[in-house]
């Protein structure tokens, strides 16, 4: 469902900067799907995006695509969103009994302007930091594996827009939490924001978001876009406070949901 207080075109560009966002190094196009092979955690950067109706019949599109995962040795994923082509493909492997996971919400500010002061907690700086360094605090935090972590530093390195990755520490330098954005133009993208267990509750995920924005803002961005998970109640009220709302939704099907966890 599209939010239709929102414009379509901005709707239609934060799904567009999501897909170049999430771009890792191992995709391909066939017959009008994107098939992404990602060694990575990301399921967006290791599914496929079915982006145009092409000419093979699903049955042949689905055989190819499993064989592809196979050979990656992945679990074969199809990413659906309100964009997905043909309009009734969700339903189609619904009666094929393919499994829907991750419920997702696309959530967008559609205007950056009166943002709230960007200002940090007392003793506390924001730390920019490469790819390599970032994947590594980020993957420390979800508990991934070294090839996950390899796999989303080579990722941000080789993707077509640029990620700009910060850690919020105290002075001591102890990590607080993680944040990172992407800008194409005039939209931003917040990606990767994560807390550090102990330090949740404190307000200092909404100071990190207010501070990312306000750095994109200065750069020339003036909307802004993130994606959560429909269950995660804690971040959704964060980012609504920030002033985000709903603008779409998207999810996962599986043929075999036990391959995916």
């Amino acid at each position: 469902m599209l939010n239709p207080d929102i414009s379509i075109n901005l709707l239609r560009a934060a799904e567009t900067a999501g897909l170049n966002a999430s771009a890792p190094p191992q995709q391909e196009m066939l017959d009008g799907w994107l098939i992404r092979l990602s060694p990575g955690k990301a399921k967006r950067s290791r599914c496929i995006n079915a982006l145009a109706q092409g000419r093979l019949p699903l049955a042949d599109m689905l055989t190819r695509c499993r064989l592809a995962f196979e050979a990656a040795g992945l679990p074969l994923v199809l990413r659906l969103t309100p964009f997905t082509q043909p309009a009734d493909l969700d339903q189609q492997l619904a009666r094929l009994a393919w499994a829907y996971f991750d419920d997702t919400r696309v959530m967008l500010r559609p205007d950056l302007a009166g943002l709230p002061p960007s200002s940090l907690p007392a003793g506390c700086a924001l730390q920019p930091v490469n790819h390599a360094e970032y994947a590594q605090a980020v993957g420390q935090l979800r508990g991934s594996s070294v090839t996950e972590i390899s796999a989303h530093a080579e990722r941000m390195q080789r993707a077509p827009v640029r990620y700009e990755g910060a850690l919020l520490k105290r002075d001591d330098g102890k990590l607080l939490a993680c944040g990172q954005f992407v800008r194409e133009d005039r939209l931003v993208g917040l990606y990767d924001i994560l807390t550090v267990p102990e330090h949740r509750g404190q307000g200092l995920g909404q100071a990190l978001c207010t501070r990312l924005l306000a750095l994109a803002r200065e750069q020339g961005a003036s909307s802004a876009y993130l994606q959560v998970n429909a269950d995660n109640l804690a971040a959704r009220s964060v980012y609504a406070r920030l002033g985000f709302v709903d603008g779409y939704s998207y999810h996962y099907r599986t043929p075999d949901l036990a391959s995916v966890y």
